[in-house]
């Protein structure tokens, strides 16, 4: 089925019988899988055959999607600002399909925001990975917290 049909090829990473990894060969009876850490995975083929298969590696382009939180006393609209800004400023971010902000949920916690912007499937870990660094930075340097879970906590003293 999986020569017949193809649904990756040999370079393609993919998430199939239980493991993710970079097809490293296609045989009769498995399918060979190399780990990001270098590990050799052998998946029998009739449990890729049995369930999904995502080729993450299928199409040329693909899109981030970061969840970055603000607390609540933080303006909305110069968060929503700075982080288009961060967006635009990142060569590797492609302007079309255009990259996205949007306040997606008010926490327990925090305002949280959608930022998805679209890459070069080759791009992805390591612009993910930089954007968020500079997310940070440029929160830090524009007095926008990035808040953390907190629980207030009342005792009361009950007299016997």
């Amino acid at each position: 089925m999986l020569i017949l049909f193809r649904p990756f090829s040999v370079g393609d990473f993919i998430t199939a019988g239980g493991a993710s990894g970079t097809v490293n060969s296609v045989n009769i009876f498995n399918t060979v899988l190399i780990t990001p850490d270098n590990q050799k995975v052998i998946v029998p083929n009739n449990s890729i055959t049995g369930g999904n298969i995502t080729n993450v590696t299928a199409n040329p382009t693909r899109r981030i999607n970061l969840v970055i939180g603000i607390g609540y006393e933080d303006d909305i609209l110069k968060a929503k600002e700075v982080l288009m800004g961060v967006l635009k400023s990142e060569p590797r971010v492609l302007s079309e399909p255009a990259p996205s902000v949007a306040v997606s949920e008010l926490g327990d916690s925090s305002v949280n925001f959608v930022v998805r912007p679209w890459v070069k499937t080759g791009d992805y870990w390591k612009t993910l990975c930089d954007l968020t660094e500079k997310i940070k930075l440029t929160f830090d340097k524009e007095g926008i917290s990035i808040p953390y879970p907190q629980r207030d906590i009342h005792h009361h003293n009950k007299e016997s």
